[in-house]
């Protein structure tokens, strides 16, 4: 507290509390409201085995929540195992994961069973959607084929990703295009997804993408 001498009341020397006046320090700036990050919905499909599970778990901010279930005998010549003979579970819902890819945008992973069984899960997933990823693994180009066809027709924007297993990439993504009957609009990458870098480049291209679609259509 600041003490001063008063002589107006005509004391010889009487102390007051002085009445404190206006600060010469400016106030500290007021940070502008920032509006929350713009929640956007991805899809990543493929086929059995084609890493879908693993690539929302290495990108995913959170833990993410899986529904994986054991495969058993009972699958046997219902489910198209392929060369997949190591995989043991196999996802019977769907996936989901978050991750914040800047400030302004959360993007909401949801991936998709790849069964056929549990392709009628597909139609509601992709709702609301902005665009979904197609993982392929090139050993199984059959796998993908349902994908494919399925988001063509829904009209839903799509990447076409190679998921090259132990590093190995079998065939050029030209070749690729060219097997799954991609036109030259639909962007056929490569990434390990495994490689949560990889797997951010892929979803930011995905984004760039289903824009270009949005801008491009007519009206």
């Amino acid at each position: 507290m600041i003490w001063r001498n008063d002589r107006s009341r005509g004391g010889d020397s009487t102390t007051d509390l002085a009445t404190p006046g206006p600060s010469d320090t400016p106030a500290p700036p007021v940070a502008p409201h920032s509006a929350p990050p713009l929640p956007v919905k991805i899809v990543i499909a493929g086929g059995f085995g084609a890493g879908k599970t693993t690539a929302v778990g290495a990108i995913s901010d959170i833990a993410p929540l899986t529904t994986e279930a054991a495969m058993t005998t009972e699958s046997i010549g219902i489910d198209r195992i392929g060369s997949g003979q190591s995989k043991r579970s196999t996802t019977v819902a769907f996936d989901f994961g978050r991750v914040q890819l800047s400030t302004d945008l959360m993007l909401y992973l949801f991936g998709s069973p790849g069964q056929d069984r549990f392709r009628f899960l597909w139609d509601e997933l992709l709702k609301g959607a902005i665009g979904a990823v197609v993982l392929v693994d090139t050993t199984k180009f059959e796998e993908s084929f349902g994908a494919v066809s399925h988001l063509e027709r829904s009209g839903v924007p799509f990447v076409v990703v190679i998921n090259p297993f132990d590093g190995n990439l079998a065939h050029h993504p030209d070749a690729v295009r060219e097997a799954l009957d991609l036109p030259m609009t639909i962007p056929v990458l490569v990434a390990d997804a495994r490689d949560r870098n990889a797997v951010k480049g892929v979803l930011m291209a995905l984004v760039r993408h289903a824009m270009a679609c949005v801008t491009a259509r007519p009206g």
